[in-house]
């Protein structure tokens, strides 16, 4: 059969992608992407060392990332995106800053890293104080807090797992757990970091029962390197991609309280007689998290012996 009709694939954008050489998620990147943008990856050289600061250098040192720009740049992407969380703020600020004029200079090519595009999301939705996920050890996700206070966010709580290798083994219970033992006080967003960490299909559920906007890393390094070559990222109601679900359902075009009713000052739904009503997001979020020291009825998360296990809010 003749298919010369078809006049072969339709021009794709490309975005090149220097992940470390334990990346396991290539899958979750692709869905935020649209169909008409590529994304060309390439790892970072094999390094005996488990999940830590010193990986963290190692994975992010200029020379790695030269040759990592100079084999994406064959296939002339758009944008190149260094996507790894901790290898992009363990130098801090100037660290990052100095990664991405390598990278731009290596290539000719305009150059993020994911703690930057953490930054920029920040500041997209306004969000100065936030709660943090992390699967790291404790001196990695310091290192976090260190790079966040230095970019002018406060950290009013934080979880993490304490883990040193297979962590895109982590279920989303997991990252759920986590998630609920770091918000605490008054936290503007939600910011759940490291590219090994599965975390899209937990966003918008952490969203709705949040009720506040829920960042990861994946995401944000997405949503940057699409919006640096004018496309927009994809993904099922997430606060950092479409402004209307940062002011919740209600702001939803044409959405009106089912039955009757109307918004209390908070933005939660009153019935007609002005009770209390269930939101829309309740039915999909599943039941609230209990008040602290109350029992919820699920496992904690399954951690490594020697894990310390989800840490206090600090």
């Amino acid at each position: 059969m003749d298919v010369s009709f078809l006049g072969g694939p339709q021009p794709q954008l490309g975005v090149g992608v220097v992940a470390p050489f334990d990346f396991a998620l290539d899958r979750e990147l692709w869905r935020w992407v649209p169909d008409d943008v590529s994304l060309h990856l390439t790892r970072t050289p094999f390094v005996p060392v488990e999940v830590s600061l010193d990986l963290a250098r190692l994975v992010s040192e200029h020379e790695t990332l030269d040759a990592a720009v100079q084999a994406l740049c064959a296939v002339s992407p758009q944008v190149i995106c260094y996507a790894c969380t901790s290898g992009s703020f363990v130098g801090g600020l100037a660290g990052e800053r100095a990664m991405c004029a390598a990278m731009a200079q290596a290539g000719d090519v305009p150059s993020l890293t994911t703690s930057g595009a953490l930054l920029e999301a920040l500041r997209e939705i306004g969000a100065r104080r936030i709660a943090v996920v992390t699967p790291y050890t404790k001196s990695v996700t310091d290192s976090l807090e260190d790079y966040l206070g230095e970019g002018g966010i406060t950290v009013t709580g934080r979880a993490y797992l304490g883990l040193t290798r297979h962590i895109w083994k982590v279920p989303y219970r997991d990252v759920v757990d986590m998630a609920r033992a770091a918000v605490v006080g008054s936290a503007d967003a939600l910011f759940i970091s490291c590219t090994n960490l599965p975390t899209y299909d937990v966003i918008p559920q952490l969203e709705a029962e949040l009720r506040m906007p829920v960042l990861s890393a994946n995401q944000v390094t997405m949503w940057a390197a699409l919006r640096a070559i004018g496309v927009a990222a994809v993904g099922p109601y997430q606060a950092l991609l479409d402004p209307v679900a940062r002011r919740g359902p209600a702001a939803m075009t044409g959405w009106e309280p089912p039955g009757g009713g109307a918004l209390s000052p908070d933005g939660g739904l009153l019935s007609p007689d002005g009770g209390p009503r269930a939101t829309p997001e309740a039915a999909f979020a599943g039941p609230p998290a209990p008040p602290d020291g109350e029992p919820d009825g699920v496992e904690p998360p399954h951690l490594p012996p020697d894990d310390p296990g989800l840490l206090p809010p600090v």
